[in-house]
């Protein structure tokens, strides 16, 4: 079992580690060290937080103190995440991008020469089931979104990203909505070897029944919202939402344009295109797709919900994925930056879950209404500073994953969150109500 593991472990090494230099390959030296905006890091310091955090956890965490494997613990005050928010990253005296590739490089060759040692069938939670190698590989690719996130906000000039290609096209739903009936579910794992620790352990929820999008929000459908004069009516907002809509000055979602005649456009990676009405709705705060929410006579759906929605089987057997237990592939979900964007809607008709719902993996991170807490009989697991700190403080749960993120990160259990009033990042929703 162990050559299979390590097989696999290098492989998601590399591929991230491939992703992350090609990213910022397409960037100039310029751009690489300039802060494209206060909600990012430059995206040099991106590549030296990573090789930082591969080195405490791969070479220090793994070998342990008696191995003096340090590098350079000298930059672990630079690239500490938590110490230093994205604002303040610029003025960190944080390597440049030669000096980021160099370091990043000599922390990988070590961290493959520990592999090589490490057992990984079992001794300690760490390494089992090769759980720290997944944690980073899952790490780098979070990162490498963020990258990809600062590209789009570089406007005008940004490029597209490399090796990109259009999604397949979409086709016709059977329904607009499905109904999931009450009852007892499972949400959360004990099973998944690289989950984090804030989507375990897997508990017992019960629900009232439910009906949820079959897809989710498309532009067309969120058109209705901004044309409708969504924006400006107060009454679809709660109180924060409506007073972040005024100080943003927000009358559509971020990076579209109303052009002549009534038409609009959406900037994506420094191309301006005709909106895609097909496609999920992209880059809306939580607020956004509250409001919308409400003006469809619908609210978004709980993340038990989605959860539900996107990985039970009509005989109550949890799955994998929405599709079951193989892992994602180009015909099931629109992941891996495979695309630029999201794919149409209907366009994976075999990713769809045994309720009827598409899509639920890839093409938009997905606001639920819930906020991000610990589950029931949660431990914080390696370190505070990925959950536990996130815990009870406003941030409201995504589910789903985007068409930026990695396969390896794509599972219905999976739980990001960000600030209600965030949308630089690839987030859309999809809307739900009660079933009576």
């Amino acid at each position: 079992m162990s050559s299979a593991v390590r097989a696999v472990v290098e492989r998601e090494l590399a591929e991230a580690r491939r992703r992350s230099l090609a990213l910022l390959d397409a960037l100039d030296e310029d751009d690489q060290r300039r802060q494209h905006s206060p909600l990012m890091a430059p995206p040099a310091w991106d590549l030296g937080h990573v090789a930082n955090y591969e080195e405490q956890w791969l070479l220090r965490a793994v070998a342990g103190p008696a191995a003096a494997l340090a590098i350079r613990d000298d930059l672990d005050d630079i690239y500490d995440a938590f110490r230093h928010p994205r604002p303040s990253r610029p003025d960190l005296p944080f390597l440049g991008p030669a000096e980021a590739r160099a370091y990043a490089a000599a922390v990988r060759q070590r961290a493959l020469d520990v592999l090589d040692r490490a057992p990984l069938d079992g001794g300690t939670p760490l390494l089992d089931g090769a759980f720290v190698y997944g944690m980073v590989a899952q790490h780098e690719h979070q990162h490498d979104e963020t990258i990809l996130a600062t590209r789009q906000l570089m406007g005008e000039r940004a490029t597209r990203p490399e090796g990109t290609a259009d999604p397949p096209p979409g086709g016709p739903l059977p329904a607009t909505e499905v109904r999931v009936p009450g009852g007892v579910y499972v949400v959360g794992t004990d099973l998944e070897p690289w989950a984090y620790d804030n989507e375990r352990p897997a508990h017992a929820v019960e629900l009232a029944p439910f009906w949820i999008d079959t897809a989710p929000v498309t532009n067309r459908r969120y058109l209705d919202f901004v044309d409708g004069g969504g924006y400006g009516e107060r009454r679809w907002w709660s109180d924060q939402g409506w007073s972040w809509r005024h100080d943003e000055r927000a009358e559509h979602p971020l990076f579209w344009r109303r052009e002549g005649g009534g038409a609009w456009s959406v900037l994506r990676f420094g191309r301006r295109l005709d909106l895609p009405l097909d496609e999920p709705v992209q880059h809306v705060s939580w607020h956004e797709a509250e409001a919308c929410a409400r003006f469809l006579g619908r609210r978004l759906p709980t993340e038990s919900e989605w959860e539900v929605a996107a990985s039970v089987g009509l005989d109550g057997t949890k799955r994998r994925f929405p599709w079951g237990d193989d892992p994602p592939d180009g015909r099931r979900a629109n992941l891996g930056q495979a695309a630029d964007g999201p794919a149409p809607v209907g366009a994976f008709p075999g990713g769809a879950s045994p309720w009827g719902c598409h899509q639920m993996l890839g093409d938009v991170w997905e606001w639920t209404a819930s906020e991000f807490d610990a589950y029931p009989g949660f431990r914080s697991f390696p370190y505070d500073e990925y959950s536990r700190v996130f815990h009870g403080r406003g941030y409201r749960v995504l589910r789903g994953g985007s068409w930026a993120t990695a396969a390896v990160a794509a599972r219905a259990t999976f739980r990001n969150w960000d600030h209600p009033i965030r949308r630089q990042v690839f987030s859309g929703f999809r809307s739900a109500r009660n079933g009576e």
